[in-house]
C-alpha cells in the first residue's frame, strides 16, 4: 500500500485484508502521529491508545482468519458528541463527565464494519459555533494555516483528517458542523439525509436540525464511512430507506441541470459573500459545466426559514444543558441560548416543527427545474484563533452569521449536502463549496462529488505547515 500517512480508509481496508500491513501497526503509527500533532493541533478530546491497541490485535485476529469488514482494522476517530463505551461524552464541556456504559449506535455501527475508534475529537461546547475552541481543552487549529480555526463544531475531526492524523472521522452537523470545516479544512464533508446515521442514544439531536456524518480527504473514503456509520436503532424517530452511497462513487452522474446560488438566505444580520469566495465557486461552476452540466443562477425560495430554525436549536440545547453535570461551568452565552430556548420550547416551538412540510414544498419546487444546487458553504475565509471565543452572546452571532449564512436551511430541511473543497485564498486558506439536493439524494450528490474530484484532483494537496508536516512525519 501507499504509504499509511496519505493512505486514505479504503485503502487501509484492502491493504489490511490484503496482509500488507497489520490493523496494530496502522493504529501504532495513528496514535504516533496524534501525540507529536496534540500540543500544536490539539485536535483530541480523549485518545484511546490502549483500548485502541488491543482492538487492533482483535482485528489482526480476525483478518487472520479469513474474516472481512469494509473497515475490519482500520482507525478512526469520531467526534466527542458520540457515546464510545468506557469513555466520557463532555460535548465541549467543562468539567468531569462520567464514562458512559455503551456505544452509541453510528459508533456500534462502525464497530460491527470492523472499525477501530482511536479517540474522540474536540468540539465547541454543545457544538454551537463555527469554530473550535474554549476553556475545556483550549484551541484546535487548522492544519492549513495554525494561526486559523479549522471551523466548528466538528473542528477537531476534520484537523484530524486534514493533517493525516486519521483516514476518516464522524461528526455532525446541526447548521453546518461538517461542511463548514471541511470547507475551511479542504475536505469532503458529507452531512447526510436526517435519520440517516443514528443519533441513539438520543431518538434525534436538537430538535431533529442535527444529524451524524462524515469527513475524509475523498468521496471514496466518506461514502465509505458513511455506509459503515448508516443504520437505524429501534427508537430513532427519522428512518429513511436504507441506501449504498459508495457505489454511486464510479456513476457518472449524467448531463445535470445545476442551480448556482449565490445569495445568502435571509438573517436578521447582514451577510455578504466575500469576493475572494465567489471566485472560487464560480471557478467551480465553471469547472461543473465544463464536464457537460448545465448551470444556471437560480435561488431557493427561503422565505422567512430563519424563524424556524431558532426555536428548534435553542429549544434543543436547552435539553442538552439540562443534562450538563455541571451547568454553572457552561459559556455564558450557552447558558443564555439555553434560557432562550426554554422560552421558546412550547408553541414557537410547535410551529417550527409544523413549518416543515411547508418549507419542503417551497424550497423543494426549485428540484422541478433543477437536479443539484451549488452554493457556497461559508461567505469567508477561516478566521484566526480567538477571533469569536470572548465575543458575548450578540456578537458572536453576527460574526457567526456573517461568516457562515449558508449551511443551516439544509439542516431544517433535513436533506442531504456535500462540501466539497472549491480552493484556497490569500495565502492557501482553504475555502469550499457545498452540492445540496433533495430528500434521499446522497447518491447523486457523492456521483457529482466524484465526477469533480476526478476533475479537480484535490485530495492530492497536503498542508504545507510544519504542525501537519510533522504530524505525517511521526
Amino acid at each position: 500500500m501507499a504509504s499509511d500517512r496519505t493512505a486514505g480508509a479504503a485503502e487501509c481496508a484492502r491493504a489490511l485484508a490484503a496482509g500488507e500491513v497489520t490493523s496494530r501497526a496502522l493504529v501504532e503509527r495513528a496514535l504516533t502521529r496524534i501525540q507529536a500533532a496534540q500540543p500544536s493541533l490539539n485536535a483530541f478530546r480523549v485518545v484511546r491508545a490502549e483500548a485502541a491497541l488491543a482492538e487492533a490485535e482483535a482485528a489482526d485476529r480476525k483478518l487472520a482468519a479469513g474474516e472481512r469488514g469494509p473497515l475490519l482494522g482500520v482507525p478512526v476517530a469520531v467526534k466527542d458528541d458520540m457515546d464510545v463505551a468506557g469513555e466520557p461524552t463532555a460535548f465541549g464541556c467543562p468539567g468531569a463527565f462520567p464514562p458512559v456504559a455503551e456505544d452509541g449506535e453510528a459508533v456500534r455501527r462502525l464497530r460491527a464494519a470492523g472499525a477501530v475508534i482511536v479517540g474522540k475529537t474536540n468540539t465547541c461546547e454543545l457544538g454551537q459555533w463555527p469554530f473550535t475552541e474554549g476553556p475545556a481543552f483550549g484551541a484546535t487549529r487548522n492544519p492549513w494555516h495554525p494561526d486559523h480555526t479549522p471551523g466548528g463544531s466538528s473542528g477537531g475531526s476534520a484537523a484530524a483528517v486534514a493533517a493525516g492524523l486519521v483516514p476518516a472521522a464522524l461528526g455532525s452537523d446541526g447548521a453546518g458542523s461538517i461542511r463548514i470545516p471541511a470547507a475551511w479544512t479542504h475536505l469532503v464533508g458529507i452531512k447526510p439525509q436526517r435519520g440517516r446515521i443514528s443519533t441513539w442514544p438520543l431518538p434525534e439531536s436538537f430538535q431533529g436540525i442535527t444529524v451524524n456524518g462524515t469527513l475524509a480527504r475523498t468521496v471514496t473514503d466518506a461514502a465509505l464511512l458513511l455506509d459503515a456509520a448508516s443504520g437505524n436503532h429501534a427508537g430513532d424517530l427519522h428512518r429513511p430507506p436504507a441506501l449504498e452511497v459508495s457505489a454511486a462513487v464510479g456513476r457518472d452522474p449524467g448531463r445535470l441541470r445545476i442551480a448556482l446560488s449565490l445569495r445568502p438566505p435571509f438573517t436578521a444580520v447582514p451577510a455578504r459573500l466575500d469576493p475572494r469566495v465567489r471566485a472560487c465557486v464560480l471557478a467551480l461552476a465553471e469547472r461543473l459545466a465544463a464536464l457537460g452540466h448545465v448551470v444556471e443562477e437560480a435561488e431557493p425560495r427561503y422565505g422567512q426559514i430563519g424563524l424556524t430554525f431558532l426555536p428548534r436549536a435553542t429549544a434543543g440545547l436547552a435539553e442538552r444543558v439540562r443534562e450538563v453535570p455541571f451547568p454553572e461551568l457552561l459559556d455564558r452565552r450557552t447558558r443564555d441560548a439555553a434560557r432562550l430556548g426554554r422560552l421558546l420550547g412550547g408553541a414557537p416551538l410547535r410551529v417550527a416543527r409544523r413549518a416543515e412540510a411547508v418549507l419542503h414544498r417551497r424550497v423543494g419546487a426549485l428540484f422541478e427545474s433543477y437536479d443539484v444546487v451549488l452554493a457556497p458553504t461559508t461567505a469567508a475565509p477561516p478566521p484566526r484563533v480567538g477571533t469569536l471565543v470572548h465575543m458575548n452572546g450578540w456578537n458572536t452571532d453576527r460574526a457567526m452569521i456573517a461568516a457562515c449564512p449558508y449551511a443551516w436551511p439544509w439542516n431544517v430541511l433535513g436533506w442531504p449536502g456535500v462540501n466539497v473543497p472549491a480552493g484556497f485564498v490569500d495565502d492557501g486558506l482553504p475555502v469550499g463549496a457545498q452540492l445540496l439536493g433533495p430528500a434521499h439524494s446522497e447518491p447523486l450528490l457523492v456521483s457529482l462529488a466524484a465526477q469533480l474530484e476526478a476533475d479537480r484532483r484535490w485530495h492530492e494537496w497536503w498542508p504545507p505547515h510544519p504542525a501537519a508536516a510533522d504530524a505525517r512525519a511521526a
